[in-house]
C-alpha cells in the first residue's frame, strides 16, 4: 500500500494546476467581495451554482491532504499531526490579525466617512455595540464581519485534518463514505455552529468538509481511476451531458437577473435551487462543481503547454501564496468598496479598481515569494 500511494502522490505533486487554480479563487474572491462591483459578473458564481468558495475549498483539500499524506509517509504520522497542528495555528494567528484590524478599520472609516451604514453591511454592529464579547467570541470563531468565513471555515476544516489524512491513507473510500454521512446527517439533522450574536456560520463546516474531503481524496487515489475519468471524457454523449447540465445551472442563476427569462422556468425552481444552497452547500451545487472538474481536466491536462507560459505566472503566484495573498484581498476589497461608494459611481472606477485590487494582491504574492526565497538562503551563501 505505501508504495502505490508514494507513487501516487509524487504523480500528483507538481501539479500546476492546483496554484493556477488556488489563484483563480483568491482572485473571484476579492472580485465577489466587493458590493455591486460590475467585474464581478464574471465570476465563477454567475454562471453556475457552485463559486469560488467551492472551488477554493475543494482544491485546498487537495493541495493539503497532498502535502501532509506525503509528510505521513516519509516521516511519520506523529510528526504530520504536529505539522498540520501548526498550520492550523498560523491560519488561527493570521485570522485574530485580520479580524481585530479589519473590524477597527471599519469602525474607523465609518465615523470618518459619515458612513454609518457599512458597519452593518460588513456585519460588525455587534463590535460597536459589545467590543469586549464580540472580541471573545471572535477568539472562538463565532463573530461573523463579513468575507472572513471562508477563513473560518479553513481552519475548522484543517483542524480535523490529522484524522481525514490518516483516514485517507488507509481507508480512503471508508473516510469518504464517512464524509457523506456527515453531509447527509447534517442537512437532514440541521447540524451547524452557532454564531454571535446570533444565527449560525454562513458556511456550514459539517457540510462543507464535503468538498474538502473529495480534494483529499483525489489527491491520493485519484490517479487509480484516471484512464477510467480519460475514458469517459472521450465519450462525446457524456461530454455533452455535462455541457447541458452547466447551461441549466446558468440559466437557473440567470433567471434572477432576466425577468423575461424567469417567466419561463417552471413556477418556485428557481427558488428552489438557489435559497440557502451557499451555507449547506447543496447536492446540486456539488454536482455542478464536479461537472465543472470533469471538463476542466479534458480540456487542461496536467502537462498543458500554457502553464507554464509568462500570462499564467501572476495566478500561479497567488496560489502557491493563497494565505498572504487572502488576507490582502480582504483588506483590498474594503478599499475598493470604499473608493466605489465615496467617489463617482462608475463602470470605469469599478473596472480600475478591481485591477487595482488585483495587482496588489499579484505584487504581494511575489513579495512574499521572495522573502521565503530569502530566509532560506543560507548567511554564507548571501556573501558569497
Amino acid at each position: 500500500m505505501t508504495s502505490t500511494t508514494n507513487a501516487e502522490i509524487a504523480r500528483a505533486d507538481g501539479d500546476l494546476r492546483i496554484a493556477l487554480l488556488l489563484g483563480i479563487a483568491n482572485w473571484f474572491l476579492f472580485l465577489d467581495h466587493i458590493p455591486h462591483n460590475f467585474v464581478s459578473a464574471l465570476t465563477m458564481r454567475n454562471f453556475g451554482f457552485s463559486g469560488a468558495t467551492d472551488l477554493f475549498v475543494f482544491i485546498g483539500g487537495y493541495a493539503v491532504t497532498l502535502i501532509y499524506a506525503q509528510m505521513t509517509l516519509e516521516r511519520g504520522y506523529l510528526v504530520a499531526a504536529t505539522r498540520i497542528f501548526k498550520r492550523v495555528w498560523q491560519l488561527y494567528a493570521a485570522y485574530i490579525v485580520l479580524f481585530v484590524v479589519y473590524v477597527e478599520l471599519i469602525s474607523y472609516v465609518a465615523a470618518r466617512t459619515a458612513a454609518p451604514e457599512i458597519i452593518s453591511e460588513f456585519n460588525i454592529t455587534g463590535f460597536i455595540d459589545h467590543p469586549v464579547r464580540t472580541l471573545i467570541y471572535g477568539l472562538f470563531l463565532q463573530a461573523k464581519p463579513l468575507n472572513l468565513d471562508v477563513l473560518q471555515l479553513i481552519i475548522a476544516l484543517m483542524a480535523f485534518q490529522p484524522i481525514v489524512v490518516f483516514g485517507l491513507l488507509y481507508v480512503p473510500n471508508a473516510t469518504l463514505l464517512a464524509s457523506v454521512t456527515l453531509y447527509a446527517a447534517a442537512r437532514v439533522l440541521d447540524w451547524n455552529l452557532t454564531s454571535y450574536p446570533y444565527g449560525a456560520w454562513y458556511l456550514n463546516p459539517f457540510c462543507w468538509q464535503l468538498l474538502f474531503v473529495m480534494g483529499g481524496w483525489l489527491a491520493l487515489i485519484g490517479t487509480r481511476f484516471a484512464p477510467a475519468i480519460r475514458a469517459m471524457q472521450a465519450i462525446p454523449a457524456l461530454r455533452a451531458t455535462a455541457l447541458l447540465y452547466l447551461l441549466f445551472a446558468l440559466t437557473i442563476v440567470s433567471s434572477n437577473e432576466i425577468p423575461a427569462l424567469a417567466q419561463m422556468m417552471p413556477s418556485g425552481l428557481s427558488d428552489m435551487l438557489l435559497q440557502n444552497d451557499r451555507e449547506d452547500v447543496a447536492p446540486h451545487r456539488i454536482l455542478h462543481f464536479l461537472t465543472l472538474t470533469f471538463l476542466f481536466t479534458w480540456l487542461v491536462p496536467r502537462d498543458w503547454a500554457y502553464l507554464r507560459s509568462y500570462a499564467l505566472q501572476p495566478i500561479i503566484k497567488c496560489g502557491e501564496e493563497w494565505l498572504a495573498v487572502f488576507c490582502a484581498g480582504v483588506f483590498l476589497s474594503f478599499a475598493a468598496h470604499l473608493m466605489l461608494i465615496t467617489g463617482p459611481y462608475s463602470l470605469a472606477r469599478q473596472v480600475a479598481v478591481s485591477l487595482a485590487g488585483i495587482a496588489a494582491m499579484t505584487a504581494v504574492a511575489y513579495y512574499v515569494s521572495w522573502s521565503k526565497q530569502q530566509d532560506n538562503k543560507s548567511a554564507v551563501g548571501a556573501h558569497s
